[in-house]
């Protein structure tokens, strides 16, 4: 059985899962034990020891709890279980914690900064929830990094026509594949702090960072870091059990960590998410494996490690391979695939494809993309729908595929893209 990325599941999580939905396999010999110790736990929290029972709201409190400690390891700051809220994955999280910004103040919109280019999630809940969208350009020739003064220029142009409430950063980058350097999360930082901004931190690809000389650096530990007054700052941060070694994307798992925010204002949303009743009790049973892994010296470790060690390195192998081989094709660019699981590269294309895809009543990147799925069968996301500077042309492609896939794919990538230029230059 494999999972949407063509690699098998993590054989931990799958057996914590079966052993949650079928607790007669708590009496299988051939069930390790920590895989077991596990399904204990996470059966014990469910009210009347079942995953078919619903939830509370904010989810599982044993596994809020062990959200907070892997919290607490990982950044080396307290986390409180009871400022963790478990989700249908971060997705859901960040919709509900987005509806905070909902108040219009003598018809004006609040207005919510997201980076260019964006996951369509937060431009799309932005329009859903009547707030004004903020957009920030990330600087391509800097591997698509975040520059302040971006910041200021968007701040300042949309004061005039919204009230800016909050920031949102997406670190590692989606759609980008950037890593955000600890200086430069700083910096951010310190520029929502003095416009009293909400900080959504997108933290999903987490696990995800590939580059040499990159390193995750969650926004809490930073804010911690810092002290007085920054570590009073509201702040939302953003977890997931599809993306990382995990890939479970459909089994819909996730959590927030939200702090500083108003007790009242807490109340008022703890309330809001209680009318979806509670998050799937799957997807809280995979987020408790991924914070809770096999620990060395359980009898699941060796093969956990391999299979997570094994996944992220063939990740850091595409990553490298993807960025390589578009940057050799003439009139292709790609920055280093720093994190994530995507390439943003940028494409120069021919004035005559430019009219003829006016002609086809599309955008340039669009009429680009249908050509070569037509053409190739390979599906690629145009820059169009993430947001780009002004004549520039870009598409987001995913390195998820199998190294071999792949590698056929780069080759009938290079080949279209040869064709297409000089059918049109």
């Amino acid at each position: 059985m494999l999972t949407p990325w063509g690699k098998n599941p993590i054989t931990f999580i799958r057996q914590v899962v079966a052993v949650c939905l079928m607790p007669s396999l708590l009496d299988d010999p051939n069930i390790p034990t920590d895989v077991k110790d596990r399904a204990r736990a996470v059966l014990k929290g469910c009210k009347g020891g079942s995953l078919g029972s619903y939830s509370d709201s904010a989810g599982i409190e044993i596994i809020r709890r062990h959200v907070a400690d892997y919290i607490e390891k990982r950044d080396g700051f307290p986390s409180h279980w009871e400022n963790i809220v478990l989700c249908a994955g971060a997705s859901e999280g960040i919709r509900g914690t987005m509806k905070l910004m909902i108040r219009h103040e003598n018809g004006i919109k609040p207005g919510v900064m997201i980076p260019i280019p964006q996951y369509p999630l937060y431009s799309a809940t932005i329009a859903e929830f009547d707030l004004h969208q903020i957009g920030y350009y990330l600087n391509e020739s800097t591997n698509w990094g975040l520059d302040i003064s971006e910041l200021e220029r968007a701040y300042e142009e949309a004061k005039k026509v919204c009230t800016p409430k909050a920031l949102c950063v997406i670190n590692p980058g989606n759609p980008t594949g950037n890593v955000l350097t600890k200086e430069n999360i700083q910096k951010i930082i310190q520029f929502a702090y003095e416009k009293k901004m909400f900080l959504f931190a997108d933290e999903v690809y987490q696990d995800n960072v590939y580059a040499a000389g990159c390193e995750f650096h969650s926004f809490k530990k930073v804010i911690s870091e810092m002290g007085t007054p920054y570590n009073q700052m509201e702040l939302a941060s953003f977890m997931s059990c599809s993306k990382g070694y995990m890939g479970e994307c459909g089994l819909r798992g996730g959590y927030a960590e939200i702090i500083n925010i108003d007790p009242a204002v807490k109340t008022m949303y703890l309330k809001s998410i209680s009318a979806k009743l509670c998050p799937t009790t799957l997807g809280q049973a995979v987020m408790e494996c991924v914070v809770n892994p096999p620990r060395e010296g359980e009898p699941s470790y060796k093969q956990f490690m391999a299979e997570k060690t094994g996944v992220l390195q063939s990740l850091a192998q595409r990553a490298k391979m993807i960025a390589e081989t578009f940057n050799s094709v003439p009139g292709m660019s790609c920055n280093i695939v720093q994190g994530a699981m995507y390439a943003f590269p940028q494409i120069k294309l021919p004035e005559k494809a430019k009219e003829a895809a006016k002609a086809a009543g599309q955008a340039p990147d669009v009429f680009y993309a249908f050509q070569l799925l037509e053409n190739t069968g390979i599906c690629i996301v145009p820059g169009s729908g993430f947001g780009q500077k002004p004549g520039t042309y870009h598409f987001r492609t995913t390195i998820l595929p199998q190294p071999e896939l792949l590698k056929t794919m780069l080759e009938k990538f290079r080949e279209f893209h040869s064709n297409f230029v000089k059918q049109y230059e």
